[in-house]
């Protein structure tokens, strides 16, 4: 983190503190002294606007969208045109994260490598992404307004309550809740291309309310 200019360590339920951490983590003390240390996953994202999971297992059928992952590169860039504070969430070292823990994100990444040894020690995926949005926040970037925490709440909401007014079946629904929700995330919609979204659903429920 200090390599490339992060300081902001949010840790769940770790391990202690002791002197080898820190005789490990060399120069960079501050940030283990700053670290913020919560024992569950949702209290610990919820001053976040937008999350990034990552895990080495993607689903490469696009029907199940929980683990329909971004690559790096791509993400990256899009992540430079964010306001607000963003989550890098990293699973544990045996198992990485659990299902709900990366529903409650609003992408995954995945760190492209050989199909023969899909993980990567923690540290050096931790690293490979680092190095990557480092490099990338001093390229030039055209200023690009997205949307925000309570505009991708109410976005959300919207759809849902569309897929509620067209008796879109309970069993599928949850599952199409999540695979709108990687689809916004991927795409980071700006302002304008989110009010003109909420204007068409808006319009759409009220048609749909109307008929009732």
């Amino acid at each position: 983190m200090a390599n490339f200019d992060f300081k902001g360590l949010i840790l769940i339920n770790p391990c202690k503190l002791d002197d080898e951490c820190y005789n490990r983590a060399m120069h960079a003390h501050e940030i283990l002294d700053n670290a913020e240390i919560f024992d569950n996953f949702k209290d610990s994202i919820k001053k976040m606007d937008y999350l990034v999971a990552s895990s080495s297992i993607e689903s490469q059928n696009d029907k199940r969208h929980l683990r329909n992952a971004s690559d790096l590169e791509d993400l990256s860039n899009k992540l430079m045109d964010i306001k607000g504070n963003i989550g890098l969430v990293f699973g544990r070292e045996d198992y990485g994260l659990f299902n709900e823990e990366i529903s409650l994100c609003d992408t995954l990444l995945r760190i492209q490598t050989s199909d023969s040894y899909l993980s990567m020690n923690l540290s050096h995926a931790v690293s490979i992404v680092l190095y990557r949005l480092y490099i990338d926040k001093f390229q030039e970037k055209k200023e690009k307004k997205v949307i925000g925490k309570i505009e991708k709440e109410k976005l959300f909401d919207f759809f849902s309550q569309i897929l509620d007014e067209i008796n879109y079946p309970n069993h599928k629904k949850e599952k199409t809740d999540i695979m709108f929700k990687r689809l916004m995330g991927r795409a980071i919609p700006s302002k304008w291309e989110y009010h003109t979204m909420m204007g068409v659903f808006s319009r759409a429920l009220k048609k749909m309310k109307e008929k009732k």
